[in-house]
């Protein structure tokens, strides 16, 4: 699956599949953000290989933000691509030191995010981590999925931004994963 998006503030291309098989690579002018998105994409076994440059001078949040709207876009391809036989739901708890966060999703066309993540610190290094929730709600809008995330722990911001970005990849690893033979759906439609 690729993605590309161009706007006047970012510009983003996004080739993602299950299976790490062809590796990762991610390029961002925002260490920690690849840092996170590494991670999601190592523990949720996908191939991904993002490259991703935008106005950050200004502010990071629209880099984050978009990267988030082209995830989502591949989610919801690769999903549509396969809807007959996925799992939909996911779910995934990771601990990280002091932290423990989960993310629980359904791929079920509705769009939803319940963002419970306690951050103790506005910072890691120099990376705002309340933009992380920015990328979970592009994301979400535009994978038109549900996802919820938790922080059920957690003393340092960076280890339970990080614990999150592991469980969401996992979670939604195991949605996508190979599982129904029908839609599903008790309403037999998305």
């Amino acid at each position: 699956m690729h993605i590309d998006r161009k706007t006047k503030e970012t510009s983003i291309s996004l080739s993602i599949k299950q299976n790490r098989s062809d590796g990762i690579s991610i390029e961002t002018p925002l260490p920690f953000f690849s840092h996170m998105l590494e991670s999601m994409f190592f523990h949720g076994d996908f191939a991904a290989h993002l490259v991703a440059d935008g106005d950050v001078d200004v502010d990071p949040h629209h880099l984050i933000e978009d990267c988030g709207i082209v995830l989502g876009q591949a989610i919801n391809q690769l999903a549509e691509e396969k809807y007959f036989h996925i799992h939909r739901f996911g779910y995934a708890i990771i601990p990280m030191d002091d932290a423990l966060c989960e993310a629980i999703i359904d791929i079920g066309g509705r769009s939803y995010l319940s963002y419970g993540i306690n951050l103790p610190q506005q910072f890691a290094g120099t990376f705002y981590l309340p933009l992380v929730r920015e990328f979970f709600l592009g994301c979400t809008q535009h994978a038109h999925m549900n996802i919820h995330l938790l922080s059920r722990s957690g003393e340092n911001g960076h280890h339970i931004v990080e614990a999150t970005y592991k469980a969401f990849g996992r979670a939604l690893s195991q949605a996508l994963g190979e599982g129904h033979e029908t839609i599903p759906s008790t309403k037999g439609s998305v």
